[in-house]
């Protein structure tokens, strides 16, 4: 797409409301263009609506009526969650009509450096610390994007002596065309939202765009462990900083020293390694200082510590951030101890590697309480970890029978299959209940999903709050 500016007088169409739907608006229309925004929910549904009004900004609820989409539409700027097979977005794309999302106007109108991260799991997370270390370093981060202030708003914001350190989805980086992040970072990809993409070549070619516009003065933060990730490593144009726990990099990177051998803890501390490109090993902190626990945040250290380094973080300043830092509501969240018994938040695991990596950062014995939004995963991913350390499961939601399952593959004795109540809250607290009286002193409550919230809850914030006032009311 062209800047920004170059829309003036020219027809843009705006599709879904929310937060970001109304920023990106706002802009536009700022600029110049004849702004419409649409959005399918009813209007009752759309209390944006009457602020964009005001502005003289075009806004239709209800659905999306015919001729939203015409020959004269110079531009659509889609939801990230809307599929490319609703009608509107089809309709531009057989016209030819370029559609993109927030981040693609957000980079044309920012003036400093972006730090872009995305994978499977631990972007909240990577992208908070990364935030936090930059401020540690005494530069001047700004967090954005899924978490924060909308990325439009933000990028007006931001100053040339900033950096704007921005979590972004596959849904997000799908919908980019000139996109160039100064740091690129790429976590791990594992079968997730094949609802939306419909195949994994799909998922994984949105991720990697957000490598596809660097050039040999920007960096790529790579998982070297992750085979997907370190696959992509012969297209990348940026300077390669791998990071990984499973094997030293002397070629420059950041690693753990000794490497981690198998899937499990073993209960040996570390260094945390940052090896740079001349040669040099520079310690940053052992692992057992590490503020957040399991092997999985490890990672996310790691790869939030390379992506500060890249944006020339002192490496001294690092060891503090990576200290103190404790963690982003619904991730393996501690929420308290009752009887003897932890109870761990961690709703946001919204696929079964999520689950795997929380089983695997707690102490056993677990009782599990699982369960939500069928996306026809079969969950097996999850046998070796149920056999390893979960003494019970609870399940719930759509995929209930499906969790019960595996668990029972597993070899697990105690399964408890929650039946649906009218009011979801209620069915959580049952599933909780029901989690209580399996757990015994010693034990740990685990929230993990391995699924989507939306079967049953409007996010997995609400799953999580709800869950969190649930065990302080036991």
């Amino acid at each position: 797409m062209k800047h920004p500016e170059n829309y003036r007088g020219q027809d843009v169409v705006v599709l879904g409301l929310a937060r970001s739907g109304v920023e990106v608006a706002k802009v536009m229309f700022k600029l110049g263009a004849n702004v419409v925004v649409n959005d399918k929910k009813d209007r009752a549904e759309c209390p944006e609506a009457s602020e964009l009004e005001a502005l003289g900004i075009s806004v239709v609820c209800g659905g999306h009526p015919e001729g939203l989409i015409h020959r004269g539409t110079s531009l659509v700027i889609k939801n990230p969650g809307i599929p490319y097979t609703a009608p509107p977005v089809q309709t531009a794309l057989e016209l030819g009509i370029e559609v993109v999302t927030e981040v693609e106007i957000a980079f044309w109108l920012c003036k400093a450096p972006m730090i872009g991260i995305t994978g499977s799991n631990g972007k909240t997370t990577t992208t908070t610390w990364t935030g936090k270390m930059l401020e540690a370093a005494g530069l001047s981060p700004i967090v954005a994007g899924n978490i924060g202030i909308p990325l439009t708003e933000a990028a007006l914001k931001a100053a040339e002596d900033d950096w704007m350190v921005v979590e972004l989805s596959s849904f997000q980086l799908k919908g980019t065309q000139a996109f160039r992040p100064r740091v690129a970072c790429l976590l791990n990809v594992v079968e997730t939202h094949l609802d939306y993409h419909k195949t994994m070549e799909d998922y994984i070619a949105s991720k990697a765009k957000l490598f596809a516009n660097q050039q040999d003065t920007d960096t790529a933060v790579v998982n070297w462990d992750d085979p997907v990730c370190r696959g992509l490593v012969p297209y990348l144009k940026g300077r390669l900083l791998p990071f990984s726990i499973t094997e030293r990099l002397p070629q420059g990177g950041l690693y753990v020293e000794p490497p981690y051998a198998g899937q499990e803890e073993d209960g040996l501390d570390r260094q945390v390694v940052y090896r740079t490109e001349d040669g040099e090993s520079i310690t940053l902190i052992h692992t057992s200082e590490i503020g957040l626990p399991g092997r999985f945040n490890v990672e996310n250290a790691l790869a939030a510590a390379a992506c500060a380094l890249a944006a020339g973080a002192d490496p001294a300043k690092l060891a503090a951030p990576l200290r103190d830092f404790r963690g982003v509501e619904h991730r393996l969240e501690y929420v308290a101890e009752k009887q003897g018994v932890v109870y761990y938040n961690n709703s946001k695991a919204t696929n079964s590697k999520a689950t795997v990596m929380a089983i695997g950062a707690l102490s056993g014995p677990i009782v599990l309480i699982a369960g939500g939004l069928d996306r026809g995963s079969d969950y097996l991913e999850l046998l070796p970890s149920l056999q390893n350390k979960v003494k019970a499961v609870v399940t719930l939601g759509e995929t209930k029978e499906k969790i019960a399952a595996v668990a029972k593959m597993a070899g697990i004795s105690t399964i408890i299959v929650v039946d649906n109540e009218e009011d979801a809250a209620d069915t959580l607290r049952s599933a909780l209940k029901e989690a209580e009286g399996l757990a015994g002193k010693g034990d740990t409550v685990l929230l993990s999903p391995a699924c989507a919230s939306w079967d049953m809850f409007a996010s997995y914030e609400e799953r999580g709050r709800i869950f969190k006032e649930a065990v302080h009311n036991l």
